[in-house]
């Protein structure tokens, strides 16, 4: 080889490679919004905030303010999730995705109060901000965070973290706590136990979910497709000859279909996203592809690379149906049909009304096996089913279920139960309608009455 050729060979691979780390630099990384219960409201790095709902893509730069009576969660795709209780005010500095594949995360905590369980995975890494202190976690731990006027406090619920701050590093151990005063130079006070408050047993309720069906999945965590605990409880897995392992949500009729309710998002750098307005709506709508299989209705199958902003493949559509399309322009958010709140439900006094295309909207998570029967009425009639024994929701404090509770979402209330146990076993023909298990399960300790 000639040494100009030798030389163009070489500048060639230059540019090749510096192209490739420059795709790889500016990939858009999100996570998810994984539950809002009341007036939860997100800047998306514009000055101005908006109304948050289920399911929108948490994109780096972005504010998120849980107001008065609100609650919220963020779910990383390690699993590692970030709670918000009242009154409280967090921003994302950082959700870079590296050219190596890592995750680097940085959460901060401007006022109020936060719960981190960070998963503690290879390759990723968390950082936290609150006053004038950080946090690095390297390995696994679950945190209280709180901020207001005078200091800033710490409490280590698992795990032992390293906190950096002006006044030096310092090691805070399981079961302890560290107090931060502002007016003191942020002066270090550690205290040798943890106060209880009143969203601590929301947060561990959150968590039991999370470890009872994250596990019972055909995917998992590790293929990147996060949100797996969702699709357990609100629906199952079956075989299909000729399309493999498909999932298909509880309380579905034949005329139903995937992108019924729900809304194009607009976020800066990544354009229209599709947002589900179904509680399960997040790995279906990121990844794999929506199948039609005539006389058993909708499913999705798995598969694919995962993208932040993606409009899943639709196989084998019946005439007549419209595949979704983001809009050619503009920003902001565009409602499809009656957009992230639940429709065809109703909750009123001791009547809870299901219609056959529900897809679990407004059937609270402690509910889904007490409905099974609603589910088989439904399934053999396709037309409205009606339950008159004495709901267990409290109305007046709601706590998570299957959808979104409040003025900020737009859901009904939650139920303050969940269940136990595994998932619905794998396997067996497609069915026209999933249908949930029908044996009892024991619930978890409630959420706290607000």
């Amino acid at each position: 080889m000639s040494s100009k050729a030798l030389t163009g060979f070489v500048l060639w691979s230059l540019f090749l490679l510096t192209s490739i780390a420059a795709v790889a630099k500016s990939s858009v990384r999100i996570v998810r919004l994984s539950y809002v219960e009341g007036s939860v409201q997100i800047d998306r790095n514009t000055g101005r905030y908006d109304k948050a709902f289920l399911n929108l893509p948490i994109t780096e730069g972005v504010k998120l303010r849980a107001q008065s009576e609100s609650r919220a969660e963020i779910e990383f795709e390690d699993g590692t999730t970030l709670r918000l209780v009242p009154d409280t005010t967090v921003q994302f500095p950082q959700l870079s995705l590296e050219d190596s594949g890592q995750k680097v995360s940085t959460v901060e905590i401007l006022s109020g109060t936060a719960y981190v369980n960070y998963a503690g995975t290879k390759e990723n890494s968390l950082s936290l901000v609150f006053g004038r202190e950080k946090v690095a976690l390297t390995k696994a731990a679950h945190l209280r965070i709180g901020v207001d006027e005078k200091g800033a406090a710490i409490a280590v619920l698992k795990g032992d973290i390293q906190v950096e701050g002006p006044a030096g590093t310092s090691q805070v151990k399981k079961n302890q706590t560290a107090e931060f005063s502002f007016a003191d130079d942020n002066k270090l006070a550690l205290v040798k136990n943890i106060d209880d408050q009143p969203f601590d047993a929301w947060d561990k309720q959150q968590d039991q979910y999370h470890q009872r069906y994250s596990g019972n999945s055909y995917n998992n965590y590790s293929t990147g497709n996060y949100g797996m605990a969702d699709l357990n409880y609100y629906g199952s897995f079956f075989s299909a000859p000729g399309y493999g392992m498909l999932w298909q949500p509880y309380f579905v009729g034949a005329g139903w279909d995937p992108f019924m309710q729900g809304a194009w998002a607009f976020s800066p750098g990544g354009g229209f996203g599709w947002v589900s307005a179904y509680p399960w709506g997040w790995t279906p709508y990121h990844s794999g592809a929506w199948v039609f299989l005539p006389g058993y209705g909708w499913a999705w199958q798995p598969g694919g690379a995962w993208s932040p902003f993606y409009t899943p493949r639709v196989l084998n559509a019946p005439a007549g149906f419209a595949a979704p399309h983001a809009p050619a322009g503009g920003t902001g958010t565009v409602i499809v049909n009656r957009g992230p709140v639940p429709v065809n439900v109703a909750h009123g006094g001791q009547r809870t009304v299901i219609r056959n295309n529900s897809a679990g909207l407004g059937v609270p998570r402690g509910e889904i096996n007490n409905l099974a029967k609603v589910s088989q009425h439904v399934q053999t009639h396709g037309t409205v089913v009606e339950r008159t024994h004495p709901a267990p929701v409290s109305m007046a404090a709601p706590a998570r279920g299957p959808m979104n509770s409040g003025a900020g979402s737009g859901m009904g209330p939650r139920s303050s139960s969940r269940v136990s146990g595994t998932s619905r076993p794998m396997g067996g023909s497609p069915r026209p309608m999933s249908s949930p298990p029908s044996s009892p399960r024991s619930a978890p300790p409630a959420s706290p009455h607000r």
